[in-house]
Parts: C-alpha cells; sequence; structure tokens
C-alpha cells in the first residue's frame, strides 16, 4: 500500500514540477527579426537564394512561404526544400523548418520581389506574415507591413474575417494571466468537486463500495482512506495522462470524447454496471488478478492495486461527462503543446471529483448498506440510476423516437419493481401503499411515452407533443439559423451580412454533443435570447458529420469543438471578450451579443 502511495505521489509532483517549469523557462517569444533572420544572396549559378535562420524553438510553415514581383507582374516561383512533417493545432498536417531553411528564385523575377512567410514558437504564440521586398540586384531586403485580413467595408464585403486577439485564449489561459499556474490548478480542483455531484460520478461509488465491502469486518477509516485515495487518484492519474496524450498525438481529444463511438461505448459501460447491479454478476476484478494482487499485500481482501486499476478504469466512464472543462484543458494543451501545465490541471480535476468519494471511503463501515433485503433495493437504486444515464447519454446519437421509447421501457420497469403490480393486502402499511403509488405512476408514465415514441414524439418532458417529419425530432428552434458546412459557405454568408450592415453569430453544434441539445431546447428558447440574436445574422455549422470541409472551418475559426459560439461584428472581425466555449447560459448569451451593438 505504502510503495503504491508513494508512487502515486510521486506522480503528482512531477506532473505539477514540470508544469511550473514549463512556465518558468518559457520567456518572452523573440521578435519575429530575430525569430527568423532573413538574408538574400547571389549563388554561383548567378540565380538568388534566400536564406532563413530559425531560432532554436522556432519554425517556418513551407506552406506559407511565397514570392510574387513587386511591381504586380505576378508570381515567381520559388524552389523549396522538402520540410518536416508536423501537426499543427492551427493547420493540421504541414511541413515545417528548423534550424536554416534556404530557398532559390528561379527565373524570370523582377528587379524587386515581394517575399511573404510565415511562422510560429514551438507550444507558444504564431507571428503575423512577414513581408519583405528583396532588391535583387542590390541583393538588399526591407520589410513591408502586411494588410491585415479585414480593414475595411468592402474587404468585408467579399467575405474575409478576422478573429479577435483573445479568441483562443480559454479558460486556462485566462486563469493563468490571473493567478499563474498554482492557480490554475487550484481552480480545476474546484471545478472537479462542483462536477463530482454529476449523474455521470454517480457509477464510481457503488465500484468503489465493491472494493471496500471485501474488508468485511476488517473495514477501518484509516483503511477505508488509504483505499479510496488510492482509487482516486488513479482516477486523476488517468485525467493527466490523458493531457499528456492529447499534447502526444496532436488528437482533438475533445471530439472524440463526445464521439458518436465514445458516447456509446460508455453508455455500454453503464448499461453493463446496471446488469450488475440487479445481480446478473458481481462487479470485481478477475479471480486470479485478485488473488496475485491479495498475496503481493499479504492476504488483505481489499488491495490498494486493485482500487488503483478500478479507478484508472472509472476515468473512462466520467470523461465525456465533463465536457467543459475538459475541453478547456485540451484545447490549451493543442494550442500550445504545454502538457505540464495541461496535465496538472487534469490530474487536479479528477482529484476534485473524487475528494466525496474519499470521504465516502474513510466513513467505512457506516457508508455501507449490511447484507440483507435493504442492500438488494439499494443495488436495484444504482441499477436504474445507471439505466438513466445510459439512456440519457445514448439518446443524444438515437433517433428521437428511440430514445423516447427506452425511456418509457426504463419507467415502466422501474414501476413494476417498486411493486406497481403487486397484491395489496388491507394490512399493508402506508409506506408499501406510497411505493405501490409510485410505482403506477411511473408505469403510466411510461405508457404514455411508449404512445408518444410511436406517434413520432420526441420529448421525454411532452411525450404526446408529436414531432413534425421536417424536424427530425429536434425540437423547432426560436432562433432561425442558416447552415454553413464549409469556409466558402461561411465567407458567402459574412459578405452577406455586411453588405447589409448586420452583425453575424456562428454556432457550432452536432447532433452527437450533450450540451448542445440543452442549448438547443432551453437557451435558444429564452426570450432575452431571441430578442438579443434578433439583430444578428445567425449561422449554425452542424458538426454531426465531420468531414475535412467542416474541420478546416473550425481550424480557421479557431473552434475546438461544439458547443461554440463565435460572434462577429458589421466588418467581420470578431468582437472581442464574446466567444462562448462549452454549455453556456441564456444569460451569457444575452451578454456576447450585447457586445455586438
Amino acid at each position: 500500500m505504502r510503495r503504491i502511495l508513494l508512487v502515486l505521489l510521486l506522480f503528482v509532483m512531477v506532473v505539477v514540477m514540470a508544469a511550473g517549469a514549463s512556465h518558468a523557462g518559457e520567456g518572452d517569444p523573440l521578435p519575429s527579426e530575430e525569430a527568423f533572420k532573413f538574408s538574400a544572396e547571389r549563388a554561383p549559378t548567378g540565380s538568388v537564394e534566400l536564406r532563413w535562420t530559425i531560432a532554436d524553438g522556432y519554425y517556418l510553415y513551407r506552406d506559407h512561404m511565397n514570392a510574387s514581383n513587386a511591381d504586380g507582374a505576378g508570381p515567381v516561383t520559388m524552389d523549396l526544400p522538402r520540410g518536416v512533417e508536423k501537426t499543427d493545432p492551427n493547420f493540421g498536417s504541414t511541413e515545417v523548418y528548423h534550424g536554416q531553411v534556404t530557398a532559390v528564385l528561379e527565373t524570370p523575377y523582377g528587379e524587386k520581389v515581394r517575399i511573404r512567410y510565415q511562422g510560429c514558437k514551438e507550444r507558444s504564440i504564431c507571428y503575423p506574415p512577414v513581408e519583405k521586398v528583396v532588391d535583387t540586384h542590390a541583393l538588399s531586403a526591407r520589410s513591408e507591413p502586411v494588410q491585415p485580413a479585414v480593414e475595411t467595408s468592402s474587404q468585408a464585403d467579399a467575405g474575409h474575417f478576422k478573429l479577435a486577439e483573445d479568441s483562443t485564449d480559454g479558460m486556462i489561459s485566462s486563469l493563468l494571466r490571473s493567478g499563474g499556474p498554482v492557480f490554475v490548478v487550484a481552480s480545476f480542483l474546484v471545478f472537479g468537486l462542483l462536477l463530482s455531484f454529476t449523474p455521470c460520478v454517480l457509477p464510481m461509488y457503488p465500484i468503489l463500495a465493491a472494493t471496500l465491502a471485501r474488508e468485511e469486518e476488517h473495514l477501518t477509516a484509516k483503511r477505508g482512506f488509504a483505499l479510496s485515495l488510492t482509487y482516486v487518484v488513479a482516477m486523476a492519474v488517468a485525467f493527466g495522462l490523458l493531457g499528456i496524450f492529447a499534447a502526444w498525438s496532436g488528437q482533438n481529444l475533445q471530439i472524440v470524447l463526445q464521439s458518436p463511438g465514445a458516447i456509446v461505448a460508455v453508455s455500454l459501460i453503464f448499461a453493463t454496471l446496471a446488469v450488475s447491479m440487479f445481480g446478473a454478476f458481481e462487479l470485481q476484478l478477475p479471480a486470479r488478478w485478485v488473488r496475485r494482487i491479495s498475496s503481493a499485500q499479504g492476504g488483505e481482501r481489499g488491495s490498494a492495486g486493485g482500487a488503483a486499476f478500478l479507478g484508472f478504469t472509472s476515468a473512462l466512464i466520467v470523461g465525456p461527462c465533463v465536457t467543459a472543462p475538459l475541453a478547456a484543458a485540451l484545447l490549451y494543451i493543442a494550442k500550445t503543446g504545454d502538457a505540464g501545465l495541461g496535465a496538472a490541471a487534469l490530474f487536479a480535476l479528477g482529484f476534485g471529483q473524487g475528494i466525496p468519494l474519499i470521504a465516502f471511503g474513510t466513513m467505512g463501515g457506516r457508508a455501507l448498506p449490511r447484507a440483507g433485503a435493504w442492500m438488494v433495493h439499494v443495488k436495484h437504486v444504482f441499477g436504474f440510476v445507471f439505466l438513466a444515464t445510459a439512456i440519457y447519454m445514448v439518446s443524444r446519437v438515437l433517433p428521437a423516437s428511440l430514445g423516447l421509447a427506452l425511456w418509457a421501457a426504463l419507467l415502466i420497469a422501474a414501476g413494476v419493481f417498486l411493486g406497481g403490480f403487486d397484491t395489496m393486502t388491507p394490512r399493508a402499511t402506508p409506506s408499501r401503499r406510497l411505493l405501490k403509488a409510485v410505482g403506477l405512476t411511473l408505469f403510466l408514465s411510461g405508457a404514455f411515452m411508449g404512445v408518444g415514441a410511436a406517434s413520432g414524439g420526441s420529448d421525454p418532458l411532452r411525450p404526446l407533443q408529436f414531432a413534425s417529419p421536417q424536424s427530425g425530432g429536434r425540437e423547432e428552434q426560436a432562433v432561425h439559423f442558416a447552415e454553413a458546412s464549409s469556409s466558402g459557405d461561411l465567407r458567402t454568408q459574412l459578405s452577406r451580412a455586411a453588405s447589409a450592415g448586420s452583425p453575424t453569430a456562428i454556432y457550432f453544434t452536432a447532433e452527437w454533443c450533450v450540451a448542445c441539445d440543452h442549448i438547443d431546447r432551453s437557451v435558444l428558447a429564452a426570450s432575452e435570447v431571441i430578442e438579443g440574436l434578433a439583430k444578428f445574422n445567425t449561422i449554425k455549422v452542424d458538426l454531426t458529420d465531420l468531414d475535412d470541409s467542416r474541420q478546416e472551418l473550425m481550424r480557421e475559426l479557431g473552434v475546438a469543438g461544439p458547443p461554440t459560439m463565435v460572434f462577429f461584428d458589421r466588418k467581420s472581425t470578431e468582437i472581442p471578450g464574446s466567444r462562448l466555449v462549452g454549455e453556456f447560459t441564456a444569460a451569457s448569451l444575452s451578454a456576447s451579443a450585447k457586445l455586438g451593438e
């Protein structure tokens, strides 16, 4: 036990120290002229060679290097060597240069040639494009200002747009400016504690209880504390490793965790847990593993190794339910590559979610129901909670009428389990009569839902309000959105909005996004939201089918995943401080809309 706790503690210390060290050693980015030193020379063949000396920790994009005649006569061919493949958070898979790169201007070219290039600092900022005008006779170069993407209304009319400087700062960057790395980690610990009361954390209690129950009469407060702490730290370690994997792979794990496959997988886990609560099997590690771990630890019934294993795998269940802070951490890691701080924040998030579990485990035997009818009933309650969570998750990726049918089946089953159809004797106690009444009520509610599902209904709260065939099963939104699925679509609609003098609000959503469903039903139907967005040209980007064009559009707008809402003014420039990332409220949306007035 002590060895396992020591290893987990060392992991925490390494992650936190890495987070602090990564920021202590970063320093301010070099000026562009120093990061990418540019010169022009005459080659022995008489051609002009362009050379960039790139500082350590910086790189240039191959695709963003081009040449043209300064007098506007046309492009100039520039011979560039192959670069190194890199998965870049801004432009996806691309080629970059490190150290030094030399390009050769090929004839014909005029006396003055305009050279354009762009680069970034590793795990930090990206510089604006740089333009140099090279005198091919004197081999001198002078810098020229690069025209911004949006400066005049005529440019806006052409469909260009410009993002705000703070558009991709995100939650961690804001917290980092407020109080540094320690403040970031402390804030995510609080976020985790607040999230510990969400439905997805409920499965952790019976899983931990099963581990503690194997202690039987040997379970003390000290032993319960040690096992539950091991369980929680292992779960937090899994969250931290998720951040490290995000930095290593360059994948948008926030989208992966909300993808239909991930949601279906988590729903199946919940359903499996529910089946175990109804006695189909015992929730524990394989007997061979238990024997090995127990023998290695002196025959203890509840092993720290088993608790650590269950805690580590439990992170897979919780992950898709904490998309807002999880998205913030993964977006920060993807943008900066700072795995140290990102992993530390995610570790704190996971540990915060486990604080009530530690309290639960420390209470020991007093927190666990003794064997008997009462314990069976408790397990059944957990089973229905797990089934409800599974249906809540999977209904986001199923046809709405099928989701309603699942809710109907759950309520009917719950009504039967509560004794809605059991024979009642005249001497039945008031509590038994109350349970029968609740069971009948649940059964009738399920029956109404079943009728609604068979008739095309979609809303469990209003099962007999049938959906029209055109609605696709989703409630009709009060705010009307035009559709955009590519950069071309967006630029066309921005051009129209600019011509009409209207600001624009772009909403990124998806059928499989759990938070988006709440926003569609509640936030966008609020009267203050309808009034606030009335003056906006509203556009929806549906990421249900995440093809290449939609991914490119997400990269251009710096969007990590749904739900996200981006606000542009009448000149197609993003309104500073208005972007909404993750689940948001009607009040926050209205506040962002007011910034566009």
